[in-house]
């Protein structure tokens, strides 16, 4: 079994044993390997403009805000704006800080048709740490994968 399949099977039976209703929950470093390992896989990253510009993007990403800067209000065209962006078949992975927001947005892909959805469990940024930072515990960013700054 090769280390895609491997992959794979590991976010699915986590989703599984979550009780997740879309296909699979991947640590960021299974989702960068993935991107490198499965042709026309996308990372589609719900933050917001302002966290993109100020605290940093993922090379190649699709940038579609699940919530919407200023304000905070949900993004009525994400749906649209995903459809337009990125295949139904293609295998969709969701990243936003921590891994809430895409979660909502697996779901949602989900039930709209796209049937390949993976969260990035720890999202871009990771939880806070005992001293109420994030970038310490978990996430892409800690996790040293490609990131580049605004």
């Amino acid at each position: 079994m090769g280390k895609l399949t491997e992959i794979i099977n590991l976010a699915c039976e986590r989703a599984k044993a979550l009780g997740l209703p879309y296909k699979g929950a991947l640590t960021p470093a299974e989702a960068y390997d993935l991107l490198r390992l499965a042709p026309g896989a996308k990372l589609v990253d719900v933050r917001t403009r302002a966290e993109w510009d100020w605290v940093g993007r993922v090379p190649n990403a699709v940038e579609i805000e699940w919530n919407q800067y200023p304000g905070g209000v949900r993004n009525p065209n994400f749906l649209a704006e995903l459809q337009r962006q990125v295949d139904r078949e293609a295998l969709v992975m969701f990243l936003c800080r921590s891994g809430a927001r895409s979660d909502g947005a697996a779901q949602l892909a989900t039930e709209n048709g796209y049937g390949d959805c993976y969260n990035i469990l720890e999202g871009f940024e990771g939880d806070k740490d005992a001293h109420g930072h994030r970038n310490t515990v978990g996430g892409w960013r800690h996790a040293r994968l490609p990131w580049m700054q605004g």
